[in-house]
């Protein structure tokens, strides 16, 4: 015979002495969405609250034989008193719909005017103050998204539209993660127009990409969004990176090359790279990737007060003080090549360049390289051989180039076990194939992997780790770069020098048990 939900409901409460709530019992309940958030509350279809008057705590979930929100909860819980209650699901989430208008509505949002911020560029400010449920559904929709994603630390935003509406994601440790769907269409086109508001571009124009920028006042905080608008088949895509320049700033007071988290080999290559007194230290790899902190980590180390050191960021995403930071502007004419031209003239020891884009900038930062600077940038390439190619495509002579270079640097961030939740694994003999592991390496592996508790927010991951591979300069190696000899004799020199490619890197992390398969995988390339 088949039970029904109606019919395991009682038997269950019978079997683990549970209370079983009514809709009534459930609208008597005070939720406490700090314990639990409402987003995990919809996700895991879980409540936590206080019955009337009582100061236990009340957990009502729907399915009692789900032992891993169980175990969740008993974490994020910790030695708090509590009791476990029942409720159907057609209840709870009935219950989590009607409290949704309340508590998504995040606090009003007020546009000021025109504000300058640190970079120089003008934008709209917007402050944060109590909670106004008289606002509109678009205001609030867009606010507990902002919201939410600064409580979450997400790196950026994305609004995607589709056919019947639009999927909100946050990008957590690098990774997408689906937060909400909305099922309106109307709203969805709406509320990508109030980010065009705020960002103060063009709502009528919607064939063409733009990017914009505002400001979020929180707590006295002030936290920057760069927006990119774009066109798709259904309407506009919106997607906010976020910028928290106060918490950045508290966070890299102390930032040293030491607390990066890199091998030894590499931390003191980057060490010896920086403190050479003229020359170009390169540091490539994708956006996100942790590039720029490692720069600002080296410049942190060096920055004794005896040089002149000069920065040219766009935008600048933290300050060091003694150091000269200049913002790009490309709307008043700053950019990267006018802007490093005006640097070399104001006698600096050590230059920065947030990102080589073009050739011109290319050109200028190897001449200062060679004429006794020391020029520390980033450029976007796959890995330490192929930012050769990539100067090279720019137009810039190889010996030039060859003569400046102190060495390459390309870095990955991986994502690591939840140290809450990671248990011993043995992986598939597929996944090992796949991973390019061969079988007798696995011997020595100590595999492990996140179950997923409150602490990591059920991913099994918890913080990321930057890896890295790094080129020194050799005179066979700088031969053979002017020479333009084949890669693999590239390779092949380089690791007779003791190279380690990322995937190696990342590889020993997995075997150690620090982080996953799955995760080498994502990010490094099978060799």
């Amino acid at each position: 015979m088949k039970l029904s939900e109606g019919d395991l409901l009682p038997l269950a409460a019978k079997y683990f002495k549970l209370a079983d709530l009514d809709m009534a019992s459930l609208r008597r309940l005070k939720p406490d969405f700090n314990q639990v958030s409402f987003s995990e509350c919809q996700r895991r279809n879980c409540l936590i609250g206080r019955l009337d008057s009582e100061t236990q705590l009340t957990v009502v979930v729907t399915d009692p034989m789900d032992t891993r929100l169980r175990h969740w909860l008993e974490v994020r819980l910790q030695q708090q008193s509590t009791r476990l209650a029942l409720a159907t699901s057609a209840d709870l989430h009935a219950y989590l719909v009607s409290a949704e208008k309340s508590v998504r509505a995040m606090d009003a949002v007020k546009v000021q005017q025109e504000v300058n911020l640190p970079t120089g560029s003008s934008t709209t400010s917007i402050s944060i103050s109590g909670i106004d449920a008289t606002e509109s559904p678009v205001v609030r929709l867009v606010d507990s998204t902002l919201y939410d994603a600064l409580r979450s630390g997400a790196s950026d935003i994305h609004l995607e539209t589709h056919p019947g509406g639009m999927v909100i994601k946050y990008r957590i440790d690098g990774v997408l993660e689906v937060i909400k769907q909305i099922d309106n269409i109307d709203l969805a086109h709406q509320a990508i127009s109030r980010i065009k508001v705020v960002s103060e571009l063009d709502i009528a124009e919607r064939r063409i990409p733009q990017d914009g920028r505002f400001q979020v006042v929180v707590d006295s905080r002030e936290i920057d969004f760069r927006v990119s608008i774009m066109p798709n088949l259904f309407g506009e895509d919106a997607v906010l990176r976020v910028l928290d320049r106060k918490h950045l700033t508290g966070q890299f007071q102390a930032l040293t090359l030491d607390t990066l988290g890199f091998d030894k080999s590499v931390l003191n290559f980057i060490r010896d790279a920086s403190q050479m007194p003229y020359g170009l230290l390169l540091v490539t790899g994708p956006t996100g990737s942790g590039k720029t902190t490692t720069l600002y980590a080296a410049l942190s180390e060096i920055n004794t007060g005896l040089d002149k050191i000069i920065t040219i960021e766009d935008p600048i995403e933290y300050q060091l003080p003694g150091v000269l930071q200049i913002p790009v502007n490309e709307k008043k004419g700053l950019t990267f090549v006018k802007g490093l031209r005006s640097i070399l003239r104001h006698d600096p020891d050590k230059i920065m360049v947030g990102e080589i884009r073009d050739a011109e900038t290319a050109h200028i930062a190897v001449q200062a390289a060679l004429t006794g600077h020391q020029v520390f940038t980033t450029v976007h390439a796959n890995n330490v051989f192929d930012v050769i190619g990539r100067f090279a495509n720019m137009g810039v002579d190889s010996y030039s180039l060859v003569a400046a270079l102190n060495g390459i640097v390309a870095q990955r961030l991986l994502r690591m076990n939840c140290p809450h939740c990671a248990t011993p694994t043995d992986e598939p003999l597929k996944m090992l194939r796949h991973s390019g592991i061969k079988p007798e390496r696995n011997l020595e592996a100590n595999f492990k992997r996140g179950l997923g508790c409150a602490h990591c927010r059920g991913t099994g991951y918890k913080g990321r780790r930057a890896i890295a591979e790094t080129l020194p300069m050799t005179d066979i190696l700088r031969e053979q770069l002017v020479q333009r000899a084949p890669l693999s004799q590239i390779r092949q020199s380089a690791r007779t020098n003791g190279f380690t490619s990322l995937r190696d890197a990342a590889l020993v992390l997995a075997l150690k048990g620090e982080t996953t398969l799955e995760e080498i995988n994502r990010v490094t390339p099978i060799e």
